[in-house]
């Protein structure tokens, strides 16, 4: 029996935070979102520590996406984040010096998304 992943999206868009639960749902992940980053964290930090993957947005008001990537990279370094951007270059030059496993560009394919997801899987958990 495959793994049920366990992803947490934050993204400061309702829209994209409820077609990501739903896409990645049906695709059987275990999803929790949050609508800021200072959410995340919460969450993060008050529930049990098994996530698999953060998917977060970089622009956010309150906490950046790149402010998250730097705090989950040192206090939950096993757990794997995808930065997206629809902002060019200037962040994710950000998202990557703070150690993203993986930056992406608004839009995204959600199909495309969900393979990368599963790559991103493969290499970093075996």
């Amino acid at each position: 029996m495959q793994k049920k992943y366990k992803i947490l999206i934050i993204d400061d868009s309702e829209e994209i935070l409820n077609t990501y639960k739903k896409f990645f749902t049906k695709k059987n992940y275990s999803v929790i979102t949050a609508s800021n980053g200072l959410d995340g964290l919460k969450i993060l930090q008050t529930g049990p520590n098994d996530f698999d993957l953060i998917i977060t947005d970089i622009v956010m008001p309150n906490i950046s996406g790149v402010g998250i990537i730097s705090i989950v990279k040192k206090k939950f370094p096993e757990i794997l984040i995808i930065a997206i951007t629809g902002w060019g270059e200037h962040p994710e030059m950000l998202a990557s010096e703070a150690e993203a496993d993986l930056v992406l560009e608004k839009p995204i394919d959600l199909m495309e998304l969900d393979k990368r997801i599963t790559d991103l899987i493969k290499t970093k958990k075996n």
